[in-house]
């Protein structure tokens, strides 16, 4: 029986094993998240020494094996060496491959997923808009990946679709003028419900081409991340050095 697998993906995590062997987290279209060793990837010529990085981005050939798999080719298309030369592009890139290792799971289609992490990643690269809100729109399009996302296309007291540009973060969406005088909430902005609903619809191919007014950008923040500690709870470990 053959074992052997092709999978496209990015390298999560990785860590020593032995005296020159890595174990890496690496999330793929075909697998989802999985575990995989890389022999010989700490040896200096290693034809396997991008393999066993975080941020390699490519094709992995692998052998599965009953607990885990075994790379034993890679062509990488992308470092990313730009980030790791970057202090704040790193933390930033360091936080969402930390997310995408939380959530992805192993045996599922994470084809969004890895999608989000690389558009996330390239955008980053870029500086065509400002990495604080990379991170807002990397957090909530994650949150609909997982379908934890806030419902902001309807009243959800009444169901109504117009007149919706306030949040109640009890009902974990939007609420309509009416509905707000009655059960509270909190104003939003035009162009953060806008924002909102663009995220939680568009393709990750397409999300990060937009920008917003410093107020707006705020209200965002404030959301989301209200939201975000609310509803899923978890803290990451990278997120710390982004606050400092």
């Amino acid at each position: 029986m053959d074992n052997r697998v092709s999978l496209t993906g990015i390298v999560l995590t990785s860590m020593p094993v032995g005296e020159y062997d890595k174990r890496i987290s690496l999330l793929s279209k075909e697998q989802g998240r999985i575990t995989a060793f890389v022999r010989g990837a700490r040896r200096p010529k290693s034809p396997l020494l991008a393999a066993g990085n975080p941020l390699s981005f490519g094709t992995f050939e692998a052998y599965r094996g009953r607990d885990s798999y075994t790379i034993s080719k890679s062509d990488i298309d992308n470092y990313f060496d730009s980030l790791r030369t970057d202090i704040d592009g790193i933390w930033y890139a360091s936080y969402f491959l930390e997310v995408a290792d939380y959530y992805g799971r192993e045996g599922v289609d994470e084809t969004e997923r890895l999608k989000l992490l690389y558009m996330a990643l390239r955008a980053l690269e870029k500086k065509k808009i400002d990495a604080g809100l990379v991170k807002l729109v990397y957090e909530l399009k994650t949150m609909t990946i997982n379908g934890d996302e806030p419902n902001v296309f309807q009243c959800l007291s009444c169901g109504v679709q117009e007149d919706i540009n306030f949040f109640s973060m009890n009902h974990r969406g939007c609420v309509c003028r009416n509905c707000y005088e009655k059960d509270g909430g909190e104003a939003l902005k035009d162009s953060v419900l806008y924002a909102m609903q663009f995220i939680i619809s568009t393709p990750p191919e397409k999300l990060f081409s937009f920008t917003l007014g410093e107020d707006a950008y705020n209200q965002l923040k404030d959301l989301i991340t209200r939201y975000r500690r609310r509803y899923m709870e978890h803290l990451f470990k990278s997120e710390r050095f982004l606050e400092n």
